[in-house]
């Protein structure tokens, strides 16, 4: 599995492999019931500590992305559409908080911003 980690990002490096791995889950490049890489393997294969990739394969599994069978593994889980759900409204707020600034920068009104809101939807 091909993980990007950036050591210059400021993101924590168990965060950039729990958001890597919760993207490809969502997006349906990782299946559900599909086998994730074993804690070790991955740790050696990206060249970290085996805890700092146990710590995001815990978030994941905490978040409900992934389940983990004893002596199996870590398997993708069911799609919770709740889940679904509540991660792009999380996506559409941050979105919008940008729009609200662009906005605020270029002295937009809410009306203006709604409209052109509106118009975008009528493409």
């Amino acid at each position: 599995m091909n993980l990007f980690i950036d050591n210059k990002s400021g993101a924590p490096i168990y965060d950039q492999i729990f958001t890597q791995l919760k993207n490809r889950i969502l997006s349906g490049e990782l299946g559900e019931n599909e086998m994730l890489p074993s804690i070790r393997s991955l740790a050696k294969d990206l060249r970290i500590s085996v805890i700092t990739t146990k710590r995001a394969y815990d978030e994941l599994e905490r978040e409900g992305f992934v389940y983990t069978v004893p002596g199996k593994g870590c398997f993708v889980a069911a799609k919770n559409v709740e889940l679904l759900r509540e991660e792009h409204l999380k996506k559409i707020e941050a979105l919008m908080g940008e729009i609200l600034s662009l906005g605020a920068a270029c002295n937009l009104s809410k009306a203006e911003l709604a409209e052109m809101f509106r118009l975008m939807m009528e493409e």
